[in-house]
């Protein structure tokens, strides 16, 4: 391996600064430049010093080898500061015991139910739609999604003011760590700026608010369906179940997870059908033909294959999960360079998806790349919307089957038009969302 693939340095470090300025103005774009450096790149993070993964077949080494490449870095410091050692946080050595605990919550017995929740956040959202209106795409696409989460978490009467409360307080926290993630200096958190009082606002109002639900749940006792009831109800192999703490930790994890990465491609997915009439025009036949204008459920999902390949190529060329990070909990050997134990690694699904080696012209959208999975086996690596090896994100099917049902709904009675002179460009933060998006409806 080491024979094959390059080890090299990104140019352009500043002083103490590092390359955190490039990747604070133009982190897509200074992510895209390493490749040609090396499938290996130091970088510099302040002045510690990380290094970019860049090759799939490095990337899948790092995924599958999760004892030695653990869960740590800079993303998942700073998550674990808000939500503790959740599923996605966790290091290695608590993941197995969480991952059977939480396992049952997603099984694929379980996705009939979630999937009528998500059918009826559809009309909850689209009912009040008219023709020739105005949205904002991603305001839109992120009330869908956190409705969705909040349905399948607490399906028990709560108080609406609560959840509204919950999901403007999980809103305010994950934009805070976004930007805190490009920003070396700890003690600048410190200050009392007024970002930083608003982060620390939302963190103790999401701690009381489902520290309340998590209480009033155990009071009641009632199994509602819904994943706080799976959770309160799991058991390990010792008949020990999860904490208040633990509950709070895999509540944060769902509902961010949950609603991220849904509502960051949804946007994308009709900024490019808009702009690629053909597919479009597939896609309208397949729901005209399945669906006939109703919205879809989950015994329709079999016949959205048209769907769920535009789904799946919107995933490659924007994938909400951009950047992630990993660090070695011993002494290990990358692309023939040694790297000792606590050493910080970045790697970017952004970056593999738009390898050319991997994916012919790369900047195309093409959903018809995917219409026969044997036609581009050296993908299987490069491909890695949600993550790999034994920490891949344990809610991919149910994302799939939110983004498809959710997708297909709107599209059998819907168009957006783009607007006349419209930017859109990509605001990657902790999920590679559109900056802003509008766009007007048409009735079909």
């Amino acid at each position: 391996m080491s024979a094959t693939l390059t080890f090299g340095a990104a140019p352009g470090a500043l002083p103490l600064l590092g390359h955190v300025l490039s990747i604070g103005t133009s982190p897509l774009a200074f992510m895209a430049a390493l490749p040609e450096h090396g499938d290996l790149v130091r970088i510099r993070l302040g002045p510690w010093p990380a290094y970019v993964v860049c090759h799939p077949t490095l990337v899948h080494q790092v995924l599958v080898n999760d004892r030695v490449f653990d869960k740590g870095g800079p993303t998942y410091d700073k998550l674990r500061e808000v939500g503790g050692n959740g599923l996605v946080t966790c290091e290695h050595r608590y993941h197995r015991r969480q991952r059977r605990l939480v396992q049952p919550a997603f099984h694929r017995d379980r996705l009939p139910g979630y999937a009528e929740m998500m059918s009826a956040q559809v009309d909850t959202v689209t009912r009040s739609w008219r023709d020739g209106q105005v949205l904002d795409v991603v305001a839109v696409m992120n009330a869908f999604s956190t409705g969705v989460a909040t349905r399948t978490l607490f399906a028990a009467d709560v108080d609406a003011a609560v959840l509204a409360e919950i999901q403007r307080a999980t809103t305010v926290i994950f934009d805070g760590v976004a930007r805190r993630l490009i920003v070396p200096f700890a003690w600048l958190e410190k200050i009392p700026t007024p970002g930083n009082r608003r982060f620390l606002r939302a963190r103790r109002s999401l701690e009381h608010h489902t520290q309340q639900l998590i209480t009033d749940y155990r009071r009641a006792g009632v199994d509602h369906g819904d994943l706080m009831s799976m959770l309160l109800a799991a058991r390990d192999d010792d008949a020990n179940g999860l904490t208040d703490e633990e509950i709070h930790e895999q509540v944060l994890t769902f509902f961010s997870a949950g609603s991220e990465t849904v509502s960051a491609a949804l946007p994308w997915v009709w900024h490019l059908l808009a702009h690629h009439p053909e597919a479009e025009a597939q896609l309208h036949d397949e729901v005209d033909s399945v669906l006939g204008g109703r919205t879809a459920h989950y015994e329709d999902l079999p016949k959205l294959r048209t769907t769920a390949r535009v789904l799946t190529e919107t995933l490659r060329l924007y994938p909400p999960v951009w950047l992630l990070t990993r660090r070695t909990s011993a002494e290990t050997e990358l692309a023939g360079q040694r790297l000792p134990s606590g050493t910080v690694l970045v790697f970017s699904p952004y970056i593999l998806h738009h390898h050319p080696g991997y994916y012919p012209d790369p900047e195309r959208f093409d959903p018809g790349r995917w219409q026969d999975e044997a036609a581009c086996p050296r993908a299987e690596r490069a491909f890695t919307p949600f993550g790999g090896g034994a920490r891949k994100c344990i809610g991919e099917e149910f994302a799939k089957t939110e983004a498809t049902l959710a997708l297909a709904s709107m599209a059998a009675r819907w168009r957006l038009e783009p607007l006349p002179h419209a930017q859109v460009r990509p605001a990657p933060r902790l999920a590679l969302a559109p900056r802003s998006l509008r766009m007007r409806l048409r009735r079909r």
